[in-house]
C-alpha cells in the first residue's frame, strides 16, 4: 500500500492549531470580572471550538474554577507591569500563545495598549462598549430615565460582534453536589434541613454606597431574632474587627476565616438569601444562584450594574431626584447627609429578606 493511502486511513486527531483562540481581558474590578462569567460560560458552552484564555487578576481566579473544559484562566499581577516598558513584556508573554481573537471586556489604558499591539500583529480585536455617556446622562434622573443595557449583555455583544454570537444562558457557576464543603462546615458547622442561612456583606468600595453600619447591625440582630442564621463577609483588618463586634449567638462572622475567596463563594452557594450593597458580593452570590437583596445609595440599579438573574424587586432604594448622583459611587454627596442610604429603615430589608425567603 501507497504511503499516501495509508495515512489516508490513519485516525488523524485534529491538530489544537486548526482550533480557534481567544483571549479575554479583564483586570477589575471585582464585581466588573464577576459579570463576565455568565457570558463567558455560555460563551465557552455554545462555542465548543473555541479555546478561551481569561486574563485578569491573580486574586479573582477563584471565580473562573468552574467555567466549562475549554476555558482557562491566567491570572496575573497586573500592578507589576508597569508603564509601556512593563505592557510591552506582557505582551511579548501573551503573543506566544498565538491567540487568534482578542476581547477587551474592560477598555482601560491598559487594555487600550495591549489590544492595540495584538491588532498590529494582524489579530482580530472586539472591545466592550460601555456607553459611559449614557451613563452619564443618567446621573440625576434615576426617577424619569428607561433603565440602561445591563453590563452582562454589553460583554455579550463584543462576542457577538466578534462572530461567534452568545446567549447567555446561565444559572449557576457551578453544581454544589459535587463540591467538598468540608473546609467551610470545619467554620460554620452543617447546615441541617429547615436552616435558613442569611450573608450579610455590609461593605462597598465607596462609602456613598455603605448602608449605615449601625443599622445594617439592627438587621443582622433583627434576622438572628427571626431564629436565621447569619454570617458576616468582609475583607481586611478593619472589616474584620468592625464585624467582630457585631458577632453573637446566631451571627458569625466569616471575615478571613475561611481560606480566602474560593471557600467564601462556596458558602455563599449555601445561603438562602445574600443581603448586600451595589458591591462584589451582590455579583459573587448571584453567579451561585443565591438571592441577593441589594441595598442601593448613590449608584442606581438603572445603570445596568443589577446582579445577574436577579430580581430587581428585591432591592432596596429610595426614589430620590438626586440619584444617582454618580455611576459607581465615587462621588461625595452633595447635601452632605447621604439621604439615600439613611433614609432607609432596617426593618425595610428585613421585610425584603422575610419575602425572599417566602
Amino acid at each position: 500500500m501507497a504511503i499516501k493511502d495509508l495515512m489516508a486511513k490513519m485516525p488523524f486527531k485534529k491538530k489544537e492549531s486548526f482550533l480557534t483562540r481567544m483571549l479575554i481581558m479583564r483586570f477589575s474590578a471585582m464585581g466588573d470580572v464577576a459579570m463576565t462569567i455568565p457570558v463567558i460560560h455560555s460563551l465557552a458552552s455554545q462555542h465548543r471550538d473555541l479555546r478561551i484564555t481569561v486574563l485578569t487578576r491573580n486574586r479573582f481566579s477563584p471565580m473562573f474554577q468552574w467555567l466549562p473544559a475549554n476555558v482557562e484562566v491566567k491570572g496575573i499581577d497586573i500592578d507589576s507591569y508597569e508603564g509601556i516598558t512593563g505592557l510591552t513584556q506582557l505582551y511579548n508573554e501573551l503573543k506566544v500563545n498565538n491567540y487568534d481573537v482578542i476581547a477587551d471586556l474592560h477598555d482601560v489604558l491598559r487594555t487600550k495598549y495591549l489590544r492595540t499591539c495584538f491588532r498590529m500583529g494582524g489579530k482580530k480585536v472586539g472591545v466592550v462598549n460601555k456607553g459611559r455617556k449614557e451613563k452619564h446622562a443618567l446621573i440625576g434622573n434615576g426617577q424619569k430615565a428607561e433603565a440602561l443595557k445591563p453590563m452582562i449583555q454589553r460583554y455579550a455583544d463584543v462576542f457577538n460582534e466578534l462572530g461567534y454570537p452568545v446567549e447567555v444562558d446561565f444559572k449557576t457557576a457551578f453544581n454544589p453536589l459535587t463540591e467538598n464543603f468540608k473546609d467551610v462546615r470545619t467554620v460554620v458547622g452543617k447546615k441541617n434541613p429547615g436552616d435558613k442561612w442569611i450573608g450579610i456583606a455590609p461593605f462597598a468600595a465607596h462609602q456613598q454606597k455603605v448602608y449605615p453600619l449601625d443599622k445594617m447591625r439592627m438587621v443582622a440582630n433583627m434576622l438572628c431574632e427571626k431564629g436565621y442564621k447569619v454570617f458576616l463577609f468582609g475583607a481586611g483588618t478593619s472589616e474584620k474587627e468592625e464585624l467582630d463586634s457585631w458577632a453573637c449567638d446566631g451571627i458569625k462572622n466569616v471575615c478571613g476565616q475561611l481560606g480566602g475567596l474560593y471557600n467564601e463563594i462556596l458558602l455563599m452557594s449555601q445561603l438562602n438569601a445574600m443581603v448586600s450593597m451595589d458591591s462584589a458580593n451582590m455579583h459573587i452570590a448571584s453567579i451561585v444562584g443565591t438571592p441577593v437583596v441589594s441595598v442601593w445609595g448613590a449608584t442606581h440599579p438603572k445603570a445596568g450594574f443589577v446582579g445577574y438573574g436577579q430580581n430587581e424587586d428585591n432591592t432596596v432604594q429610595l426614589d430620590l431626584a438626586c440619584r444617582p448622583c454618580s455611576i459607581y459611587g465615587n462621588t461625595e454627596c452633595k447635601f452632605g447627609d447621604l439621604r439615600c442610604l439613611n433614609g432607609i429603615k432596617p426593618e425595610t430589608i428585613v421585610n425584603k429578606v422575610v419575602s425572599v425567603l417566602g
